[in-house]
Formats: structure tokens, sequence, C-alpha cells
């Protein structure tokens, strides 16, 4: 016994693709078979059949309807499987034996373009990489349902690869079969994203179908790893869609370091497009930023924020326009009137070019060009030079109006072989056709009137079905009122009897054969129209480009007059210079009025490490996050929260915020952050921005402040790094850095104390906290009263008896100034000393020193001629307290 035909073809186009699974069309079914049936069925939720297939067992079969395949295939590529999508090739009810059948496309992940999958406000990307025998590594992503396509190639780099590829964020990566094993894992634990693996030969270095499919592709001019992994991506998309995507056709090269950096560990800290907790876009700084009109902006503004700029005219050409805007309420708002009718012209411009398109996204297409001309209009009023270049590239797509307004009907089947499409006019024979359906109709219609009237039976009717075609039906309670051999019985019913006529068997063959050369020939007219509009793909998607960045102007516009933003000054002399800053997703989060705004003053030279410290819960996370979210404001292009804002533009934000382990990799909260805090000391520079909070919490207390102490050093005595910095810390013995290394300067949270409680104040002032107030926080959060009372008196218990031996060593104001190197730290566990031996000679200071010094400078600073008794003894007190400590 052998396999049936039909099985035999099934067979052997799976032998196609093995990795997918087959969605077989028979008939208004996509049916799948054997292990596809099985996994289909245990992931959608289907009933598992069985069909004859030629052998002793059935074959495991479930199908779905092929008209609602799309929720299906959402599902199932939300899943990580790929959908080989097999059709008929010719009519079943002319073809001869078995259907033709063959693979249409292949759906993956990174390939699929439906609404019910893809976000309308966010790229689908799919990523290829390649690394060669020069350690070059390059890197390219397209998004299939626009149309875009970035190449670029870096020095091998496990971080940065890791950072360029959480900006993206691809659905699916590509990777040839020879690449690092090493590296393969290491990306493969950190994204949830789909992998596919393919043969080497996939990245060639052939140009040839590089040249053919990008309109500015320089042959000879890129990196070679670039050719490769361009090559790769775009074999594996001809392959899987199967057709030609004329909107891919530019070859965008971009630069790593044209962009503010931000590694994978600062986009997550600062909360950019999504928040830590839930992964919602709410409560990011994008959800502050989005107020969009159109699908487009939404798309550009969040690149925006993934990739803000470095270069400094581009950064003072968006913050004119958008000065502009503001100053013009009523232009704007016009602006913005218009922009809301546009539609999603990116990804109907891909639609058209894949050949997916309808005859209603074509009208949604038509509605958008119709508003151009008002954009356009008021584009003229604007005298800023970024406003000034998108009024004079902005097409107005005239033609493609005019075409599209003369060809289709204004509410359009959503099918395209279902007719109803051409307008009345566009098409003489399409006219003439609908006139005959229409006639014959009306044939049909004062038939069932004039046979009423003969027969004399007013329940007679003229019906039609796909089965029978037309019919006239009388009751069985009529049939004796039938005139003898005037109809020709054709259906017995149950409570009727079906007749026909010779005219009426005529009239319908008219009437049939009209409709349905009238579907065929609307189809064939539609498709000549979309090719003649696909001839403008690079026009449109040029407007479509224009519309969506000045969606995103507006979209800015309308934040800073919203949120009382100031325009920042753009500098490049290193200096960050806020008044009155705000964090702009927690004041929109707290009742208005609320949050408590803060001064900023960071340089590379006298106030470059702000040291900050103060009570958990006070604000310090918050002020640190608000002041790097202004600097990425100010780089997007974007006014920022403050009273007034001077930012010097930075290369790179570094931020090592929050306690996170990774337990899968063996690696423990404080292995964590020492990982984060190696990469920022690694990769800074001197233009960079650095934010650490807590460094060292997550070992014993002289570990930690060790390595709190030494880091603070490093950034600030190597004079290859010495860049801006923020570190909060609950080492209060830090705080006598000030003085000892220059650029260190101390702040902390006030708090105010009342009653055994405390308030936060949440304003940044100059000077070092005293205390941590770690009992009151906990008695905030709520811990039995028992346990606040006794961990009170264990506090004033260790207090008055602290090891007078223990001490920490530090290197010399004067060593730290001219050494950049520490040669080796030593830990002498007996006295807990820590000494540093550095290349030269070292003095060493304890922290005891340095507190008896601050203390008689203290008391030689009091002006006791004027202050009262009261505030004497008080003094006198705090004097006593402080002595004690030390002794």
């Amino acid at each position: 016994m052998g396999l049936t035909p039909m099985m035999q073809q099934y067979l052997q186009i799976k032998e196609k693709c093995k990795d997918c699974i087959l969605f077989f069309r028979l008939g208004d079914f996509y049916e799948m078979f054997f292990e596809d049936a099985q996994t289909a069925s245990k992931e959608l939720e289907l009933v598992l059949t069985g069909r004859d297939c030629g052998l002793e067992k059935r074959a495991p079969m479930c199908g779905i309807p092929y008209h609602s395949a799309n929720s299906y295939i959402s599902r199932l590529i939300g899943k990580g499987y790929k959908i080989a999508i097999c059709e008929q090739l010719e009519d079943p009810s002319i073809a001869k034996g078995i259907v033709k059948r063959d693979i249409i496309k292949i759906i993956t992940p990174g390939t699929y373009t439906d609404s019910s999958f893809i976000q309308e406000n966010k790229n689908n990307y799919i990523m290829s990489m390649y690394l060669d025998e020069f350690n070059d590594f390059g890197i390219c992503f397209c998004d299939i349902s626009t149309g875009e396509f970035y190449v670029t190639y870096t020095q091998f780099n496990y971080s940065l690869i890791i950072d360029e590829i959480s900006k993206f964020n691809p659905t699916e990566i590509l990777i040839p079969d020879n690449i690092d094993k090493i590296l393969e894992k290491e990306i493969y634990e950190r994204f949830t994203t789909s992998f596919t693996t393919l043969p080497f030969e996939y990245f060639s270095l052939e140009e040839d179908l590089l040249k053919g499919q990008f309109i500015d592709y320089k042959e000879k001019e890129y990196n070679k790893s670039i050719i490769r992994s361009s090559n790769g991506l775009l074999k594996y998309i001809v392959e899987t869609q199967k057709t030609s995507l004329s909107h891919i056709d530019k070859f965008e090269y971009y630069n790593i370091v044209d962009y503010l950096s931000l590694d994978i560990n600062s986009r997550r800290n600062l909360e950019l497009t999504e928040t830590l907790r839930d992964k919602s876009k709410k409560g990011s700084l994008l959800w502050v930023m989005d107020k969009t009109n159109t699908a487009m902006g939404a798309r550009h503004l969040r690149k925006w924020v993934e990739q803000p700029l470095i270069n400094k005219n581009m950064i003072k050409l968006r913050l004119n326009a958008v000065e502009e805007l503001i100053n013009n309420i009523s232009i704007h708002e016009d602006l913005k009137e218009a922009l809301k009718e546009i539609y999603d012209i990116e990804r109907i411009v891909g639609k058209i070019s894949s050949k997916g398109v309808n005859a209603k996204e074509l009208i949604s297409l038509k509605k958008s060009i119709e508003k151009i001309p008002m954009i356009k209009v008021i584009l003229r009023s604007f005298d800023s030079d970024l406003l000034k270049i998108m009024y004079n590239d902005l097409d107005e797509l005239k033609d493609i109006y005019a075409l599209l307004e003369r060809s289709l009907m204004e509410n359009p089947s959503l099918s395209v072989k279902e007719g109803n499409i051409i307008k009345d006019g566009y098409h003489e024979t399409i006219d003439e056709l609908r006139k005959a359906k229409s006639h014959g109709k009306e044939w049909i219609a004062n038939l069932e009137n004039s046979e009423r009237e003969i027969t004399n039976i007013k329940s007679l009717k003229v019906g039609y079905n796909k089965v029978f075609g037309y019919y006239i039906e009388i009751t069985k309670s009529n049939l004796s009122s039938v005139p003898e051999g005037r109809y020709i019985r054709k259906q017995t019913l149950a409570n009727a009897e079906r007749y026909i006529t010779p005219e009426l068997k005529e009239m319908e063959n008219k009437i049939l054969g009209a409709e349905e050369k009238l579907i065929n020939l609307e189809y064939e007219v539609f498709i000549n129209i979309r090719n003649r509009i696909e001839e403008h793909v690079e026009r449109m998607k040029i407007s479509a480009n224009i519309i969506a960045d000045l969606d995103c102007l507006s979209s800015l516009a309308f934040i800073a007059l919203e949120n009382n933003y100031c325009k920042p000054e753009i500098s490049e002399d290193d200096e960050i210079i806020i008044m009155e800053g705000r964090h702009p997703v927690v004041e929109k989060v707290i009742p208005t009025g609320n949050f408590v705004a803060n001064e900023t003053k960071l340089d590379v030279i006298d106030d470059q490490l702000l040291l900050i410290t103060g009570p958990n819960m006070a604000g310090k996370s918050t002020y640190m996050r608000q002041v790097a979210l202004i600097v990425i404001m100010a780089q997007i292009g974007s006014f920022v929260p403050a009273n007034s804002a001077k930012i010097s533009i930075c290369d790179k934000i570094f931020t090592r915020i929050g306690a996170s382990d990774d337990l899968a990799a063996g690696k423990s909260t404080f292995m964590v952050e020492m990982w984060e805090v190696s990469n920022i000391l690694k990769n800074a520079t001197n233009k960079s921005l650095i934010l650490l909070d807590e460094v060292g919490r997550g070992t014993s207390t002289f570990d930690g402040l060790s390595i709190a102490w030494s880091v603070i050093e490093y950034i600030s005595n190597n004079n290859k790094l010495r860049c801006k910095t923020l570190f909060a810390t609950h080492y209060h013995e830090l705080t006598q850095l000030e003085g000892i290394i220059h650029g260190v300067k101390n702040y902390s949270v006030s708090v105010k104390e009342m009653d055994n409680d405390i308030v936060f104040l949440r304003k940044i002032i100059p000077g070092g906290a005293d205390q941590s107030y770690g009992i009151e926080v906990a008695k905030l959060a709520g811990l039995p009263e028992e346990v606040i009372i006794r961990a009170k008196e264990i506090l004033y218990s260790l207090e008055g008896n602290e090891n007078k031996d223990t001490h920490i060593e530090k290197i010399s104001e004067k060593n730290c100034k001219n050494k950049n190197e520490i040669s080796e730290v030593a830990v002498d566990k007996s006295d807990n000393k820590l000494v540093a031996e550095s290349i030269d000679n070292t003095l060493q200071i304890g922290f005891s020193d340095v507190e008896k010094n601050n203390l008689v400078r203290e008391i030689a600073g009091l002006d006791i001629m004027n202050i009262t008794p009261i505030e004497g003894f008080n003094k006198l007190y705090e004097l006593i307290k402080k002595a004690k400590s030390i002794n």
C-alpha cells in the first residue's frame, strides 16, 4: 500500500520547508498533517483528526478556515514558529488530476507584516550578523513593513553588539552556521527573540543582489562584513517572501558613534521606552514624549528616543523647529489637525510593494495624500531651517491622488477578488458588464411579479443559490394552481417545489457570465493601478518620512507647552548646568505641583563628581535619573523640564542603578553590579555621563567601601576618563574625599526630623549627610514597632563601642593627582587596613585622622560671640557626640 497522490504532493512540498509548519490549501481550508498537525493542534487548541493517506494508519490532521488564517498565524508566529503557505495554483473546477500547489510565502517572526501581529507604533526588525576573519562585525536591520534597511559594522566587542541589538530589539536574528558559538550563546541568553541559522553560503561577498535591490548602493565602498551580513538578510527575505520588494530600496549606512551611546543596562535603568516593572510604555520617557498624531510619527519618535543625536548642528535644527512651532500656536493646531487625517503611508507602500495591498488601503493612501497640500501650505509659514527643508522636499503626489480618485470606489470591497472596486466611468468594459449584470437582475425582479400575475400565486418567488442557480419556488399548497407545462421541475423540498424555465436559464447565464467577467476584469484593472502606483514608491517614501518627522517635531512642541519645558542651550564645553530641573516622568504621575525641582552643576574640572548621600527613598536615584533624562531629551532635540538648562553634548551615558542578578549565568547580585561597573570604567570617555548608585553595597562594609573609594579615585584621577559623574552612596566616610580629590563635591538630600519620624524634603543641597536614617525608613515601610525599638537599641550600642583601631588607609592627595594606576591593593586582616601600594611612595591617611582634623577646623570656625546660649549648648552636644565617634 502506498501514499495517495495528494499526500505524495504534500510530502514533496513539505520537503522544501522542513523547519516550518506547512499550511496546505484544500478548498476553503488550510490543512496540516503528521507532526505539523500535532504541533498546531496543541498550540492553537484545535481538534486533531485523521485522514486516509494510503498507509495503514491515518495521517494526523487538523485545519483552519483560510479566510481567518491570520489570527492563527499570528499566534504561531508569536510563539516562534515559522509558517509556509501552500496555495492552489489553478482552479480546481478545471484542473485535471491533482491541483497544482506550491509555497507562495514563508512567514517568520521577522518577516510577518500583518497588523494582527506587528504594532503600528513600533518597527518589526529582522537582523543579520556576520563576524569575519579580521574581527570585523557586520550588522544589518530591516523592517519589511516599512522598507527600512540599516547597516553598520564595528570591531568585535560583546558589549557593543549587545547594546546595538537592544537598540533595535529585532524579533528575528539571522546567524551564519559558522559563527562563534560563544557569541551565539551570549546573544541567545540575553534576548527573547527568534533565531535562524543559515548556511554560510547565504553570506556571500557578491554585490549583484545588493546593486539590483538598492538604488543608492555604491559598489566596493563597504566593509566586507557589511556586504556579507546584508547578502544573508536580503537572500533570506527574497527566499521567504517570494516576491520583489521594491520599497526596500535604500541602503542606509550609519556609524554607531554618530549617536549617543546607551548600553543595555542604561536603556533599562532609565526606562526610555518601557518600564522595568511590567515592560509597559506607560511610565517610560517615550510615554511622556509621544503625543504624535500618526503611526509613522510614533515609530520615528521611538527611534529618536532610542538614538539621541551627538551632532550639535542637527540638534539645534530640531530645537529651532520645535521653538517655532511653540511660538505659532494657531498654525501648529492646524498642522496637528491635518496630521490626524494621515494614515500609515509607510506600511501601505510596503503592502503595495509586496503585492498585498487591498483597495480600502489604497483609499486610505488617497485620503492621506489629499492632506499633503494643506501641510505644505502650513510649512510655507515657517522660517526655521529644518521646516524650510521639509517644505521644499515634500512631494504633494498629485498624480497618484488623481489616479486613485478616478479609478477606485470610495467604499470598495475588502477583498480584491470580489468586485465592487473600480469606479464607474474609469473603464468602458467594466461599465458595460456592470450594466448587463444590473439589467439581468432587473429582469429577474420583474419575472417574479409577472409570474405571480399569470399564476395568481401570491407566494411565488424567484430565488438563487450557488448549486442550482436561479429558480422559481412554489409552496406545495399552491401546486394545483401551476399551469400545465409552464415550468420545468428542478428540485423537490419538504414544503415546496422549485422550477426553471428556458428563458430563466438563459438570463442566468448572461447574469453569471457578466458577473464573473466583471469580477475578473476589476481584479485585472486593480492590479494595473497598483503596479502604476508602485512605480512611485520612492517618492511616497520620501513624503512619508517628512510627514513622520514633522509629526515628531509637533509632538515635542506639544509636550513643551503642556509641561512648561525650556529650550536648552547646547554646547560642547563639558559643562551641564540645570536650574530647577524636574524628572519628566515622575512629575506626570504625582499630583501637580508636588514635584521638588533641583539644580545641577557638572563639569570636568571643579564639579566633576557629585557625591550624593542621604537616606533610602529620599530621592537620590530619581535625581540622578532626571539629570540623565534631561541630557537625553536635549540631545533628541526636545525642550527639557527645567527653568533653564545648558547641556554639553555627551557621547555616552552609563548607569549602575538598582539591584539585579543573573543566576542562570552564575552571577550573583554583587557580581552583576561589579560587571556593570567594570563595563562602565572600560568604555566611558571624558565626554561621557556616568550615574553610579550604591557601588559596593552587595558585600561586606569594608570591602564595599574600599571598592567605592577606589572607583571614585579611578574616575577622578584617570586623565583619559575624568568624566561628569553622579555618585550616590550610603558610605558617609566617602564624604571626606571632598577637598582631597579635586573635583569631588558633596551633596545630600535634605531630611527633616519630627518626633522620631523623618520627612523627605527631596531637595539636593551642598554638603554630605551625617546619617542614613535606615531605621526611620524601615519604620515608614511598616516594620513591627518592637523590631524598630530593638534596632535603635542595637544601633546605639554599636555607635558607643566602635572598633577604635579600624581605619582605612588612603593614597595622598598629591599621589591621587599625579598617578593614574595602583599597582597592588592588599588587605591586612589583622587591623582591617586597606593599604594602597602605588608606583611611587604613598602616604596613609585614615578616616579617623581626617575626621579629627575636620573637628578641629569646625571648633576653630565657631563664632561664639554671635550665638545664643541654647545654640551653644546644642553645638557643644553635637561636638561631644562627634568626638566620641572618632575616639
